[in-house]
C-alpha cells in the first residue's frame, strides 16, 4: 500500500491534533534560506503520506508553524515545526515516514504532541567553534574577558542603516575554551519574540573589537550550532 493511501485507513480525529517535529539542519543545509526550508518541508510532508489537515477556502494549504527561524549560516540540532493532522497516526510512524524522505543533514529527531507555545521560548544555547590566526589560550582568555565586560556595543547594519546595539543586554551567559587550535564559545542568547539576538552578532563583536576572523576566508572560519532552546529561567528545556 502506498504512503498516500495508508492515511485514509486511519480513524478521523474529533479535532485536528497539533504535532511538533523536532529536527536538525546541519552541514550544507545551513546555507538554505528559511523560505527554501518551508518549501522543502511542504513537499516532504506530502511525500511522507501524513494525514495532514489543510486550511479551508479557495486555496487550501498545509498549516506549518516554525519555531524561531534559524539564521542562514548557522546550524541547529533543535529546530521545530508544528503541523496539524486530522487522522490518528502515531508519533513513531510519523517520524519513520518523515525520515524516509529526509537526509542526514535534514533529519527528524522526534515527533510529539505540541503542548507549549513557541511564544514561551526565551533563550537559545549556541556552540561556536572559531579557527582564526594566532588562536591560543591567551586569545581565548581575552575573548572571555570581552564577553564578561559590562558593555559590548557593536554596529549592526540593516536596510534602514547602521545602529549601535549593546549585545550584553541579550547575553544570558557565556563560557570560553581553547582546544585543538579552536576557540570555543558556549553562549546562551535572548531568543524571545520581543527580545532576540542573532547569533551572528557575537561574531561581529569579536571582529569589531578584537580583529578576530579578519584574515583570509580560506584559512579562517567559524561554526555556529544551536544546541537547544530554553524557557524564561534560562535552564529549562523547551520542547
Amino acid at each position: 500500500m502506498k504512503n498516500n493511501d495508508v492515511k485514509f485507513t486511519l480513524p478521523m480525529l474529533e479535532a485536528p491534533r497539533t504535532m511538533r517535529i523536532l529536527f536538525r539542519k546541519v552541514g550544507n543545509l545551513q546555507y538554505i534560506s528559511h523560505l527554501d526550508l518551508q518549501r522543502t518541508f511542504s513537499r516532504v510532508l506530502v511525500r511522507a503520506g501524513l494525514p495532514l489537515w489543510y486550511t479551508k477556502g479557495f486555496n487550501p494549504h498545509i498549516k506549518m508553524v516554525f519555531g524561531m527561524p534559524l539564521s542562514v549560516g548557522a546550524e541547529s540540532e533543535c529546530e521545530m515545526l508544528d503541523v496539524r493532522i486530522e487522522r490518528d497516526m502515531s508519533a513513531d510512524e510519523m517520524l519513520q515516514r518523515l525520515n524516509a524522505e529526509l537526509t542526514d543533514e535534514l533529519r527528524a529527531l522526534a515527533v510529539y504532541p505540541a503542548e507549549r507555545k513557541f511564544s514561551e521560548i526565551a533563550f537559545a544555547a549556541y556552540d561556536y567553534s572559531i579557527r582564526t590566526a594566532g588562536a591560543d589560550q591567551a586569545m581565548a582568555d581575552r575573548v572571555a574577558a570581552l564577553l564578561d565586560a559590562p558593555g559590548l556595543t557593536v554596529t549592526r547594519r540593516s536596510k534602514s542603516g547602521e545602529k549601535e546595539i549593546d549585545i550584553k543586554d541579550y547575553l544570558y551567559s557565556a563560557s570560553v575554551s581553547f582546544e585543538g587550535g579552536l576557540i570555543g564559545i558556549h553562549a546562551v542568547l535572548a531568543a524571545g519574540e520581543g527580545k532576540y539576538l542573532s547569533p551572528e552578532l557575537l561574531i561581529t563583536a569579536l571582529r569589531q573589537r578584537m580583529g578576530i576572523l579578519s584574515g583570509l576566508p580560506t584559512e579562517e572560519h567559524y561554526r555556529i550550532l544551536r544546541r537547544r532552546v530554553l524557557l524564561a529561567d534560562g535552564k529549562t528545556l523547551f520542547r
